[in-house]
């Protein structure tokens, strides 16, 4: 989630106490200036370090920021403790430019050093990668991307949801509202609304407002649960529950306006289920199983 935070750090000046303070020499150290080495074998690797809580990262993605020489981290949305114990020359992208972001790995791939992109969540819900990619494409730097758990199913996970029901809701739509980034005509939250289905927003807590007279529009009932979760699995997670009746009211009164996400749909009803599945159902049969009725 590339939820800009206005009170990150600019670059070059990440608190050392929030990763490593036995090496401060590591933090936003030059690489080299010098980009004529032996490039590195080894791709540049966008690794998704997960929503928050620094034990749900992949073992691989753990495995490949150990070994680093070069980190470049979302400062203002990755959980710096994650960083704890890593010997790399960390770099906070917080306050970098695309340029300044790109240049910083090239210098580091081409003197053979390994270099690690650590987004937020997972990198490919609203991580900005393809242009990254893109421009690595242009300099010929292989790289290579690591999932990572999405704060959208950290949310649900702090929720205890599950986000698809029988009968309730078969589909999942992660989206956000339109603000200073426009969304595609077809994807107006109004228009999404009109599936009724369980919906995960991002990016839009600020303007809890307008997300509620949206969903209201596109043909939600007031009624709908809601809730917002801010920094999911983080030891910091708040959560805010209620309706559309209700819950920009809610939201306002803790004063939650960035790193949350908003959920909205029947399945976050605490209600006893109208249907379940079938595939724990003692009379049907799959693949794996023979039902009592065959």
């Amino acid at each position: 989630m590339n939820e800009p935070n206005s009170a990150a750090p600019a670059y070059g000046s990440v608190p050392l106490h929030e990763a490593s303070p036995a090496d401060t020499s590591r933090f936003d150290a030059p690489d080299t200036d010098d980009v004529s080495g032996t490039p590195a074998m080894e791709p540049i690797a966008f690794v998704g370090a997960g929503p928050g809580d620094v034990e749900l990262i992949t073992v691989k993605g753990r495995r490949l920021l150990d070994n680093a020489d070069c980190i470049v981290y979302a400062g203002s949305l990755v959980n710096p403790a994650i960083l704890s114990g890593c010997k790399a020359h960390i770099h906070d992208s917080a306050g970098m430019n695309l340029d300044e972001i790109i240049e910083t790995m090239a210098k580091a791939w081409h003197n053979n050093k390994s270099v690690v992109r650590l987004h937020t969540g997972d990198p490919s819900i609203f991580g900005a990668i393809k242009e990254q990619m893109q421009r690595l494409d242009a300099i010929g730097i292989p790289y290579m991307v690591v999932p990572g758990v999405s704060s959208a199913f950290g949310a649900a996970a702090a929720l205890k949801a599950e986000l698809t029901l029988p009968e309730i809701a078969q589909t999942v739509i992660i989206t956000r509202q339109e603000g200073r980034t426009p969304v595609p005509d077809l994807e107006k939250l109004r228009a999404l609304a009109t599936h009724q289905t369980t919906m995960l927003i991002f990016l839009s807590v600020s303007m809890m407002e307008t997300v509620v007279c949206e969903l209201l529009a596109g043909g939600y009932p007031m009624t709908t649960p809601v809730a917002v979760v801010e920094k999911a699995t983080w030891d910091q997670e708040r959560i805010v529950s209620g309706t559309l009746a209700d819950i920009a009211a809610r939201v306002r009164e803790t004063g939650i306006s960035k790193t949350a996400i908003i959920c909205v749909g029947q399945v976050f009803a605490d209600l006893p289920l109208a249907a379940v599945s079938k595939l724990y159902d003692k009379e049907f049969s799959h693949g794996s199983r023979t039902g009592s009725k065959g």
